[in-house]
């Protein structure tokens, strides 16, 4: 990956197929050294392109864009933040940070106060690091979800 300049915009359905490849790699070279590979292949099934775009029906979905294409995915649900995902060579440039500055400013432009999101053990690091808490941990299966919050600034 190279240093192109990186652009959030909201994602289409075109976008279905780009996101879907970003969180299968992330799956499986990122999170798969904390997961078992039967736990990356249940949550990995929820991710085709069909199901992206079915998703993008009922939540708020961004895309963090580069030169050569599509490279993070992140979305907002209600007060949730779900599928905050960056390709694994994009990893430690700040595109997952700048994806989640633009899912603050939409919870904020919606009045919300807290944010949601129910992290991976992977990603629980990133997220304390943009301010969010440890609320509790969840089990689906051999899967461990950490529920962490952050609390947003009223508006200026």
């Amino acid at each position: 990956m190279t240093s192109d300049a990186i652009t959030i915009r909201p994602a289409v359905t075109d976008d279905a197929d780009a996101i879907s490849r970003i969180i299968l790699q992330a799956l499986r070279q990122t999170n798969a050294a904390d997961y078992t590979p039967e736990v990356i292949a249940a949550v990995a099934a929820n991710f085709s392109p069909a199901a992206v775009a079915a998703r993008m029906a009922g939540r708020r979905v961004l895309v963090a864009v580069a030169q050569t294409g599509a490279i993070g995915t992140a979305s907002l649900d209600g007060a949730t933040v779900r599928s905050v995902f960056v390709q694994p060579d994009g990893h430690g440039r700040g595109i997952g940070t700048a994806l989640m500055a633009a899912v603050e400013r939409l919870a904020r432009a919606d009045g919300l106060s807290r944010l949601v999101v129910p992290s991976s053990v992977t990603a629980e690091g990133f997220y304390a690091r943009l301010g969010f808490v440890a609320l509790r941990d969840e089990y689906h299966g051999a899967e461990r979800t950490i529920v962490m919050e952050k609390r947003l600034p009223p508006p200026a």
